[in-house]
């Protein structure tokens, strides 16, 4: 077999990965569930969940009854001036020892936004002087305060927090879609540019092998000196984009491990995957799921609530203010323990306080005018943004129903075109077709390759965009 025929041979076999490396080996689906489970985006979202959840607890505490048990012991050694019932003051040395126990249990009333309240409480005073003691004691007690005319934050709360929560845990949703979106963006610019280094590779290698080649046939007089510098134009080129496209690979490669947390010392290699899901979405379905799951329609209403809320308290501020405060139970006093628990009297009490504004210059018609207007401005933005939004789900929809289709062409294309760039390469062996030729189906191929690429990255793009819009598989 003559030299020419083998390196017709040799380059026509010529594979696409030239240089095998150990590396570890990702899919698209690998690499999503590796962001999910450890990226900084994906722990980030995990730990506002958390946040958000015990914010959610502590809001429920409000509406539980709280149980305290509370005691403020004091000693007092000092001389202090005491008013006589004659109206004169008499300096007295004073050593006496207060100790106290109470009990409280408290309950807020969400519908009132008043509080009930039970306490039990002892009081024991030690007079070192004298060498005596008293107790004072209130077995039992119930009362209730409340805020006759103020801004129930209570009721406000019960309408606005559980919306809070449910938004936070559908933001925890939306974020883990995010991050496989940006995961697979890092996936696929690492997937281009390893695209590039092949082609690259290839490149060059058939290159140096046509100007090898060419070389034999220009000794012969069979090429013209034009195309053998043009093949030799065309090798150097090859080694020239080689050696961009490893430093390509290189960064793309440090950013997806960056983003994935992968701290050892291992070369990445990703392995996109050419199928792609076999289905068209319905707009008006996925409009239905994104209107239910997504977070910011919730977030919208939220909007307008805390802006209600603000209405209603700058309307509560700025007329009569009333505090009613009562408090009905049992006392006693002894200087004994049992003394003090024997035959209680009955104790009431209770107080009315009533504020009115008599001039303001108009300052709490000046905050319910601002209140009212945040509010108004605010349903006006809600109602436009849930339009825009609608309209995005809409546009989301169509374009990756579109994009299906583009991946199967581009996929078609890429075929055909490393078929024709096959067929031009053996003919040009054969010197059955000109370098022109040859160069041109070597761009057709190139391109169709990087084509293919990038379709499938906007493909899964959408498609992890349009997963973070609906939170539906």
């Amino acid at each position: 077999m003559n030299y020419e025929l083998i390196s017709a041979f040799l380059l026509f076999f010529i594979p696409t990965f030239l240089f095998a490396q150990d590396s570890l080996l990702l899919t698209l689906r690998e690499t999503v569930e590796m962001a999910q489970k450890q990226s900084n985006d994906a722990l980030a979202a995990k730990h506002s969940l958390e946040a958000a959840e015990w914010n959610f607890r502590y809001y429920q505490a409000n509406y539980l009854p709280s149980v305290s048990l509370s005691s403020s012991p004091s000693l007092n050694r000092q001389v202090s001036s005491i008013t006589q019932p004659d109206g004169t003051n008499v300096f007295v040395r004073q050593n006496q020892l207060s100790t106290d126990l109470s009990l409280s249990i408290r309950q807020n009333v969400a519908l009132t936004g008043g509080t009930l309240f039970v306490n039990s409480n002892i009081y024991r005073q030690d007079e070192f002087e004298q060498h005596t003691h008293g107790y004072s004691t209130v077995p039992f007690s119930v009362g209730y305060q409340q805020s006759l005319f103020g801004h129930n934050s209570l009721k406000w709360a019960r309408r606005t927090e559980p919306l809070r929560v449910r938004i936070a845990r559908k933001q925890y949703q939306e974020t883990m879609e995010l991050v496989a979106a940006r995961a697979s963006s890092y996936f696929f610019s690492l997937a281009s540019a390893q695209t590039n280094l092949d082609i690259a590779r290839q490149n060059y290698a058939v290159s140096d092998t046509l100007h090898r080649y060419a070389q034999r046939r220009y000794e012969r007089g069979s090429i013209t000196e034009n195309e053998m510098l043009q093949l030799e134009v065309n090798r150097l080129t090859e080694e020239t984009n080689q050696l961009n496209a490893e430093a390509e690979v290189e960064e793309s490669m440090l950013a997806l491990k960056s983003y994935l947390g992968i701290k050892e010392a291992v070369s990445l290699r990703v392995v996109p995957d050419t199928l792609i899901h076999d289905v068209v979405i319905d707009a008006n379905e996925a409009l239905a799921l994104a209107l239910e799951n997504n977070p910011d329609p919730d977030q919208l209403r939220l909007n307008v609530l805390e802006s209600q809320s603000s209405l209603a308290s700058a309307k509560a501020s700025r007329g009569l203010k009333a505090d009613l405060y009562v408090q009905f139970g049992l006392s006693q006093t002894g200087t004994t323990l049992g003394e003090a628990f024997s035959r209680p009297l009955n104790q009431q009490y209770g107080s009315l306080t009533l504020s009115l504004p008599l001039l303001d210059w108009g300052r709490g018609k000046g905050q319910v005018r601002v209140a009212k207007s945040r509010l108004e401005l605010t349903q006006t933005q809600s109602e436009q943004a849930m339009e825009d939004f609608r309209l995005n789900v809409l546009k989301m929809v169509s374009r990756y129903n579109l994009q299906g289709y583009r991946v199967r062409i581009a996929y078609k294309t890429r075929e055909t075109a490393l078929r024709r760039y096959d067929v031009a390469r053996w003919l040009y062996v054969q010197g059955r077709s000109s370098l022109l030729e040859l160069n041109t189906s070597i761009s057709e191929k190139d391109n169709a390759q990087r084509a293919f690429i990038s379709a499938l990255s906007t493909y899964w793009s959408l498609y992890y965009g349009l997963r973070s819009l609906t939170l539906k598989n």
